[in-house]
């Protein structure tokens, strides 16, 4: 059985003003009203409830008890209510309900958060639906229409972008691993003759491994974090975003490879937009955040 409610978002506004503005006269001028209809709706209010409200001290209208407990939960009330009605003027002025967010994985975490705390506060309740993806995951969600704003590492036929940054991958191995061994430069042999941890792409019709040596020794893994623990308990070795692995680095868990070539490689980070419509003001917003932690060029 539904419960409707005997009271009125109005009359908790009318006791809110009448405490909040000491008094009836002043809540009455702040809300626009006569001082009549303040009085007749809180009056109205005790009776539905029946509870006393207000006890005149003086001059002074004084919560009770009673009044005080329940305005707390009030106040409550009535600021979802003008959350809701904020909310509902922005997506009528075409803000969005949700944002469709695909990141590539090898874009920082900590740069991703920075973005994202400072669109929290401008986002008019606009949710953020975020997806982390790797390689070719990033063009499946713009080609199937899954995305709003996408980070990613190629741009798609069809599409535009900016540039955002750049993503240094470095090969390494823990440092007891045999190629550290060998105390010389690595070539192309050496590395085909042990185990490669490859991270697999997330994406269905163009799919391609970070990995790119032709060998039969490869573990592959769907997670980049779970990539930096293979490398890290000894398993193989891997090419890993820099900014990823810094700390193993910094803490001598994890050792770049002394290859002869192709030690590190670059790729470059695109902001792109989703084509399925002109981009509406939170998208935009979002994408203005990002760009930001970039505003003296790709780092």
């Amino acid at each position: 059985m539904s419960y409707h409610p005997r009271t009125t978002l109005e009359q908790w506004r009318a006791l809110q003003a009448v405490v909040d503005h000491n008094g009836y006269a002043q809540a009455a001028q702040y809300l626009h009203r006569s001082q009549s209809t303040i009085s007749y709706a809180i009056d109205k209010l005790e009776t539905q409830l029946g509870v006393e409200l207000l006890v005149i001290n003086g001059r002074k209208a004084e919560l009770t008890d009673q009044g005080r407990a329940l305005l707390q939960r009030a106040r409550h009330l009535l600021d979802d209510a003008a959350t809701i009605e904020a909310f509902a003027q922005s997506l009528e002025q075409g803000w969005e309900a949700e944002i469709r967010l695909v990141v590539d994985a090898a874009f920082p975490d900590r740069l991703l958060m920075q973005a994202l705390q400072g669109f929290h506060p401008l986002s008019r309740g606009s949710q953020v639906r975020l997806t982390q993806v790797v390689m070719s995951g990033a063009d499946d969600a713009l080609e199937q229409d899954r995305a709003d704003l996408v980070i990613t590492g190629t741009l798609p036929a069809g599409y535009l972008g900016e540039l955002l940054t750049e993503i240094e991958f470095v090969a390494v191995a823990h440092p007891d691993h045999r190629l550290h061994q060998l105390g010389r430069e690595l070539t192309l042999a050496d590395l085909q003759s042990e185990l490669h941890v490859v991270i697999s792409d997330s994406g269905i019709r163009k799919q391609r491994d970070a990995g790119f040596l032709p060998s039969e020794l490869q573990w592959t893994v769907t997670h980049l974090n779970s990539a930096v623990e293979a490398v890290m308990a000894g398993l193989g070795f891997s090419w890993l975003p820099t900014h990823h692995i810094r700390p193993a680095l910094d803490q001598g868990l994890l050792r770049p490879l002394p290859l002869q070539q192709g030690r590190c490689y670059r790729s470059h980070l695109y902001l792109v937009y989703g084509c399925s419509a002109e981009p509406g003001p939170a998208t935009r917003e979002l994408a203005a955040q990002f760009q930001q932690l970039f505003t003296n060029g790709p780092c």
